[in-house]
């Protein structure tokens, strides 16, 4: 995700795992640090979800390789 390679994919599937990540070992709502790892598996979701939506960006392998024409 870093380098923009293959960033869509790699941005969905951590989304998938950070969800059921935060499910299957943050579910004891009933403690306030496990909701606070909760919510914040929650926004980095969020956030790869954003990276699937919007692509990685002009710099990213690939954008720069797509311009190539490769």
């Amino acid at each position: 995700v870093a380098l923009g390679w293959h960033a869509r994919l790699a941005a969905f599937l951590l989304a998938g795992f950070s969800l059921l990540s935060g499910l299957i070992f943050h579910a004891d709502f009933g403690d306030q640090m496990q909701m606070i790892m909760f919510w914040k598996n929650l926004g980095l979701a969020g956030g790869f979800l954003m990276i699937v939506l919007h692509g990685a960006g002009p710099w990213s392998v690939d954008n720069r390789r797509a311009a190539a024409g490769a």
